[in-house]
């Protein structure tokens, strides 16, 4: 008897919906990259200015245009409220029919939804198609924010809001956040703080999402001292950052067995010795093996490509989830959080230390990244899209 040909499945299509900023386009760009990998398409829908640089002149992108949006609180239920009504309702508003233009043009096989751009999930929903949650944030897994029966109840009636604004029945309702077949997050149950035995089904707690992005660096720069700490406040800090930042130069002052690489705008001045520059290569730099610690504003992406190289962190929240990534990291010892408004020189100088001379923060972030590392990356990622996006109706 001939053997026949082995069956190939067709390529899947996905589309999706991020809000426009580096901490949530960073994940799902990798994600996206190694969907490709697999023979499979993947469109974006969002503002052309904001994704175009990230994902490149070959991108399919659904353009929604742009508007600025206000700016929110620091930590706490007071963050969780003032991102929704000054983030997430109005983008989901704005955005809605653009997103439902692109799932009728695009005509995908899922929706992957980031859980801070609910116009995915609507919009999926009324068109009968499949739609997956995307969780790059702390914010909305687990309970953060300890049982908040008041902001719990709050929310709910936002969601139902919104729900009910796209026209959809009150019936078939469902929590834009979270969907019932497929919740992805870029993150860990420790790190979560779930409890590893009770993860729900459709949860795929996958680890960091990682992929190339180098950036121009000097390396040759780099001295041979006896240590090395990366300090980077996100891409959406420079504003607020400058008086940390110089805080932090007087604190590395005082450690002249360490060498500072810090993303700081030309303005802060570094004792001698220290590199600073407008972007640096933080994953390059951790993959290298080039820094010891890294002080960050606890933003998840930094968090995790520093956790899944075994690197402690000195943290300093500024606002969004950062406070309860910051909270937990204390709480597992791989990390010391310090106060981004108020700890003086002495006091950064003395959580750096810690991180540095204490082996008990290296091996709670070895340990961490471990943890991360179990949940297979972008490679899982797109084996349960997969299989999600074929399972029977």
């Amino acid at each position: 008897m001939p053997a026949t040909a082995p069956t190939t499945a067709p390529p899947l299509r996905l589309l999706i919906v991020v809000p426009p900023l580096a901490g949530h386009l960073l994940p799902a760009r990798a994600l996206a990259r190694a969907w490709a990998a697999h023979g499979h398409q993947a469109a974006w829908v969002g503002p052309e200015p904001a994704l175009r640089p990230l994902l490149g002149p070959d991108a399919v992108v659904h353009p929604t245009g742009a508007r600025l949006f206000r700016e929110q609180a620091a930590g706490g239920a007071a963050a969780v409220r003032s991102l929704w009504e000054g983030f997430v309702v109005p983008h989901t508003r704005f955005t809605l029919g653009a997103v439902r233009r692109a799932v009728a043009q695009w005509r995908p096989d899922v929706v992957l939804v980031d859980q801070h751009s609910p116009a995915g999930a609507l919009a999926a929903h009324g068109a009968g198609v499949r739609w997956a949650s995307f969780a790059p944030s702390s914010l909305e897994i687990g309970d953060p924010l300890g049982g908040d029966g008041e902001l719990t109840a709050w929310r709910e009636e936002v969601l139902r809001g919104l729900w009910e604004r796209a026209g959809l029945p009150a019936a078939e309702y469902a929590d834009p956040r979270f969907s019932p077949g497929l919740v992805l997050a870029p993150s860990c149950a420790e790190l979560l703080g779930l409890d590893p035995g009770a993860v729900p089904a459709e949860y795929a707690l996958v680890g960091p999402l990682l992929d190339d992005r180098y950036e121009s660096f000097p390396w040759d720069r780099l001295l041979d001292r006896p240590h090395r700490v990366l300090v980077t406040m996100g891409t959406l800090s420079a504003e607020v950052a400058d008086g940390f930042l110089e805080r932090t130069a007087a604190a590395l002052a005082g450690l002249p067995d360490v060498q500072a690489v810090v993303a700081a705008p030309g303005g802060v001045r570094l004792p001698p010795g220290s590199i600073g520059c407008g972007r640096v290569p933080v994953l390059e730099l951790l993959e290298r093996g080039a820094v010891d610690a890294v002080l960050c504003h606890g933003g998840m992406n930094t968090v995790g490509e520093s956790l899944v190289h075994g690197r402690p962190l000195v943290v300093a929240p500024i606002r969004h989830d950062q406070p309860v990534t910051a909270g937990r990291l204390a709480a597992l010892g791989a990390a010391v959080r310090v106060d981004f408004a108020t700890a003086p020189p002495e006091r950064l100088r003395s959580a750096l230390r810690a991180v540095l001379d204490d082996p008990a923060h290296r091996r709670s972030a070895e340990l961490l990244g471990r943890q991360l590392r179990d949940g297979g990356g972008a490679a899982a990622a797109v084996e349960r899209l997969e299989r999600f996006a074929r399972a029977p109706r």
